[in-house]
């Protein structure tokens, strides 16, 4: 029987816990991966490696959010210092700082870039138009508890955002007004919009719970064996990866609700967990300071993962195969 073991990449360079992380989608140069950290640092890697391209420096406190667009040529981050900052992924220049009265937790780019959506620990979510600065930003309020995750939805009309008040709101930007509401039994973690917009995955919990993003109808709900912090759903919608605070790496069949396997790789809680554009590889970023990254599909060649079979090196009759990560 073929043993194939999972051997993730790490990824340091971060001195603090890493809480947050974000994916671009594919470009003409592959696609690009940004990390939150407590250090206050932001990082650009390449997302299929994990190589290092560059750090945002400006911050003067925690990073809790970071956002790439979708072509990985603006970056954004939201910081204790009060500010959202949006930069040129490119130069690694700072573009625009956006002021706050509290902590910024959580940044998202609508599919335009000609937008960014913050959630802070004022308890609002604000709309700030990239193209002109110096207009008021949208302001959506009706929150109880700190923002913990905002981002827009149903093709950038609306707003759906998680808080501490264990509730989950979609803002309609026509009218400004609050539309639908979920209400939770623990505080919402995470908020994940799928690849193709239809789908919304949520962490409270024990819980990773899936809603139709048109009507916020509970789609389904699996129980899984830690407190989580983070799940992130295939682009295929077959499977979905999960961690918090036992260390560990879920991966679960989403159609039965099964789990598939799990991985123990990081050495403290699991905080942020996310699936590349291609679904080909899954990361996460963890207290102890690192993200790593990890096969969807063990033992296949991709990226730096190279698949080796010792039959076809020596002709034996071995049919061990193993993964080296290089």
């Amino acid at each position: 029987m073929a043993n194939i073991k999972q051997i993730p990449l790490t990824c340091s360079g971060h001195t603090r816990p890493v809480v947050h992380l974000d994916f671009s989608d594919v470009t003409e140069c592959g696609y690009f991966l940004i990390s939150a950290c407590k250090d206050g640092k932001p990082m650009l890697r390449l997302g299929d490696t994990g190589d290092w391209v560059g750090t945002f420096e400006g911050h003067k406190g925690a990073v809790w959010g970071v956002a790439l667009n979708k072509t990985a040529t603006l970056a954004a981050s939201g910081a204790a210092d009060f500010t959202g900052k949006i930069w040129n992924a490119i130069s690694g220049e700072e573009v625009q700082s956006l002021q706050h009265n509290h902590i910024v937790k959580s940044v998202s780019f609508d599919d335009n870039s000609q937008y960014l959506v913050t959630g802070s620990n004022e308890k609002l979510v604000r709309v700030f138009d990239l193209n002109q600065p110096n207009i008021q930003p949208e302001i959506y309020s009706g929150h109880a508890g700190n923002i913990k995750r905002a981002i827009f939805c149903r093709n950038d009309k609306c707003i759906i955002s998680c808080a501490d008040d264990k509730t989950m709101r979609l803002w309609d930007r026509t009218s400004g007004r609050e539309e639908l509401r979920v209400e939770f039994t623990a505080h919402p973690n995470s908020l994940e919009l799928s690849r193709d917009g239809n789908v919304l995955t949520v962490t409270y919990g024990s819980n990773v719970s899936f809603f139709e993003t048109e009507t916020l109808k509970k789609l389904k709900e699996i129980i899984v064996p830690t407190r989580v912090a983070s799940a992130s759903l295939h682009p295929d919608k077959q499977m979905f990866v999960c961690g918090g605070e036992d260390f560990k790496m879920y991966k679960y069949d989403y159609i039965t609700g099964n789990e598939i396997e799990s991985f123990k790789g990081h050495f403290g809680p699991v905080h942020a967990v996310s699936f590349s554009p291609d679904g080909e590889l899954y990361a996460s970023g963890s207290e102890d300071g690192t993200l790593r990254l990890w096969q969807t599909t063990i033992g296949k060649t991709y990226g730096l993962w190279k698949c080796t079979d010792p039959s076809e090196l020596n002709n034996s009759v071995n049919t061990s195969r193993e993964v080296t990560a290089n």
